[in-house]
Formats: C-alpha cells, sequence, structure tokens
C-alpha cells in the first residue's frame, strides 16, 4: 500500500502555477511522482482561491500553537513558583503566641494610654 503524503500549501501552489504556466499535466505529475488526478483538483483550488484561505488558516494555526506553547511555558513557571512556596511555607517558623487571622496578621499589642488633658490637671493638684 502506499504511503500518503503530505504537501504543503506552498507546494501545491507551485504545481498549479506550474501548470497553468503552460507545462503539461503528465510531465508534472512524472516529475514530483504525483497524481494527474490530484494535480488537476489543486489546479482547481488554486483557480477558486482555495489555497489563499487554506494559508490563512495555516498562518492563524501557527499563531495559536504558538501562543499556546509560551501559556504553556507560563504555567509551567507558575506551577513550580507555587511548589516553591508551599515548600518555604512549611518550613517557616510557626508563631505559637497569639491568634493570626488572614486579614489583618498577628494581633496588635496594647498601645500605653497617653493621660488626657482631664488627668493631667488631676496630676498638678
Amino acid at each position: 500500500m502506499a504511503k500518503h503524503r503530505s504537501h504543503s500549501i506552498a507546494f501545491k501552489r507551485q504545481i498549479a502555477q506550474e501548470f497553468i504556466s503552460g507545462e503539461t499535466l503528465h510531465g508534472l505529475a512524472k516529475q514530483h511522482d504525483l497524481s494527474r488526478n490530484l494535480i488537476r483538483i489543486w489546479v482547481r483550488k488554486y483557480e477558486a482561491g482555495g489555497f489563499d484561505d487554506e494559508a490563512q488558516a495555516a498562518d492563524l494555526i501557527q499563531e495559536y500553537e504558538a501562543r499556546i506553547a509560551a501559556l504553556e511555558r507560563l504555567v509551567g513557571r507558575q506551577a513550580l513558583e507555587l511548589e516553591f512556596l508551599k515548600g518555604a511555607l512549611k518550613n517557616a517558623p510557626r508563631l505559637r503566641s497569639g491568634t493570626i487571622s488572614v486579614v489583618a496578621g498577628p494581633l496588635a499589642s496594647p498601645l500605653p494610654r497617653m493621660p488626657s488633658d482631664g488627668d493631667r490637671a488631676l496630676d498638678l493638684l
């Protein structure tokens, strides 16, 4: 059984252009080891502008694949950072005294009371 080959859009466009410029169907088929019917299909697609749409779609897919690869790298870095921070949290010393609030942090120590004006007047008497 013959191996299925996949040809690039640029190659298909080149074959179609060669046929339109005057190359014979038989000569192209023999030269590139292609089916004559396949060349006819490519020429029809080329004349209908089909390769332009496919080229745009291929470019768009390539853009998406590059973006996906960049996002996968970012996810990988974030996963490493998360694992590092989890390990650091496990090894961090724990505060045993006082309760800790996630929102406010450790409880504040009471401030020394400042005397008011009334207290000063009493001290002077």
